[in-house]
């Protein structure tokens, strides 16, 4: 019996919206590292106050893209810019659809003149590899191979291609230059260069994702403990913490990334939509991801974002040929929804909390530091008003910041820096049947609209990015 089509599987469903809210997976998991080394409180501070070391090897999906053609593969599939891409640099790559609305993103390595890596989230690696075996717009073939090397909760072996380290925080480069026992190269934000750790070649990577500048490094997965244990002993006199799985995925909340925009792959009836779903598994991504959250839209397509929405819109560039191309020039100049933080009030977050030590109904729990539930999680934002004005999609506790903090898109004309909104919390009646839910009820929960990133740090130190000083969401 072939293996079911995510298309198949959407047709037996129904409802979609029914369907993904009551799927049985939680939120993505954080495999390969315990939840916490210390505890998240210190690991959290650690990014702000002297340096962490992120392990992520284990969670993310790595695909390389090889071949004469594999440059064009990535650009005609990308809303991005690839001028003055070249060899020893990284960008964010975002896919849109046909119909112009985000699939996800992910961090695209040029790795050699017809070599590339994309490292992230599931999604927008899956549309590489159907495009690679799907034809050009002319009709020809792409000469391209792909390789996908699949994160650890999907594999047996425990082994993957690459080891892929992230030092951040103030000491950050003190401690690299201290590892690699020379000066740590100073590089452009998304640069690329070869440095020597404990005598193995390691790509490094100039990133920054908790507020704070750092590097990502990698390399052959061989190659892990060497360079792992000299980063260790280089920091030991730095405050170097190493993160857990509980706070590393609360760290976007300060950086002001959002990871979790559902893919626009359930509907569409373009050609490409419609091979896409005939190509995908049942138990691709979108066939097994989640949504949680009080935002109930009457369909799908309720829960699809523009790249505008996410604060992409600055990235999407004109000057090329690429899948959604049409639709976004039309989508150019409409209004679309702002990202802001929204700084969740202390009181009423008493009062939310506090319900669990009451007799009778509670509200939904939060958990520390991320109360993230489903994969893809999204709450109604009303206005004073009572009027549905945005959604939040990401949640957590930061220490650093002393507040409970979500990712939140809402109308542009509500959008006025410390103005009071409110966020509902908890699923309709009662809640869905995911695993991560009991039975509660829901509550709104005061909210203050707040700059993206919130941290400052983060606001200021990101040049050539979405995130740097001034830039807003439709930047």
């Amino acid at each position: 019996m072939s293996e079911q089509t995510l298309q198949q599987k959407l047709d037996a469903q129904g409802d979609i919206v029914e369907f993904l809210r009551n799927q049985q997976l939680g939120p993505n998991p954080y495999p390969g590292v315990p939840a916490e080394y210390s505890n998240w409180r210190n690991e959290q501070r650690a990014w702000a106050e002297t340096a962490v070391l992120f392990n992520q090897s284990y969670h993310m999906v790595e695909l390389y893209v090889r071949g004469p053609d594999a440059k064009a593969l990535l650009e005609y599939t990308a809303i991005n810019s690839f001028k003055n891409f070249a060899v020893n640099k990284a960008k964010q790559y975002v896919p849109v659809t046909p119909e112009g609305y985000v699939i996800g993103d992910v961090i695209l390595f040029y790795l050699d003149e017809e070599e590339f890596s994309l490292v992230g989230r599931a999604p927008a690696i899956e549309w590489v590899e159907f495009h690679a075996q799907y034809p050009k717009p002319d009709g020809s073939k792409w000469n391209v191979t792909v390789e996908r090397d699949e994160r650890t909760a999907m594999r047996t072996d425990g082994v993957r291609k690459n080891y892929r380290f992230q030092l951040q925080g103030p000491n950050a480069m003190k401690i690299l230059s201290q590892a690699m026992g020379t000066d740590a190269p100073d590089l452009k934000f998304f640069n690329m260069a070869h440095i020597d750790i404990n005598g193995k070649d390691v790509i490094a990577l100039r990133h920054g994702m908790a507020g704070q500048p750092g590097y990502e490094l990698f390399g052959p997965w061989a190659d892990y403990e060497a360079v792992h244990s000299a980063l260790v002993e280089a920091g030991k006199n730095d405050g170097l913490t190493l993160v857990g799985g509980r706070a590393y995925s609360s760290n976007t909340l300060e950086s002001g990334w959002l990871p979790s925009p559902l893919p626009a792959f359930f509907t569409g009836d373009s050609q490409m939509m419609k091979d896409f779903r005939a190509w995908a598994s049942g138990k691709s991504y979108a066939g097994m991801c989640s949504i949680g959250g009080s935002y109930v839209p009457d369909s799908i397509e309720g829960y699809y974002l523009t790249p505008w929405d996410i604060g992409y819109g600055h990235i999407v560039k004109f000057d090329h040929d690429f899948v959604g191309r049409e639709a976004l020039e039309k989508m150019a100049d409409q209004k679309h929804k702002q990202k802001v933080t929204l700084a969740l009030d202390n009181e009423d977050m008493l009062r939310v909390l506090s319900s669990l030590y009451a007799e009778g109904e509670r509200a939904k729990y939060f958990e520390f530091p991320s109360a993230v539930y489903a994969m893809h999680p999204f709450d109604e934002v009303k206005n004073a008003d009572g009027k549905v004005i945005g959604v939040s999609t990401w949640v957590g506790y930061s220490s650093n910041e002393g507040k409970m903090l979500t990712l939140a898109m809402i109308d542009p004309d509500e959008v006025e820096m410390g103005k009071e909104v409110k966020l509902v919390w908890g699923e309709p009646n009662g809640g869905t049947t995911k695993p991560t839910v009991e039975p509660h009820v829901q509550t709104e929960i005061k909210a203050v609209i707040s700059p993206v990133p919130y941290s400052n740090v983060a606001r200021t130190s990101y040049a050539d990015s979405w995130r740097q000083a001034g830039v807003g969401a439709n930047a």
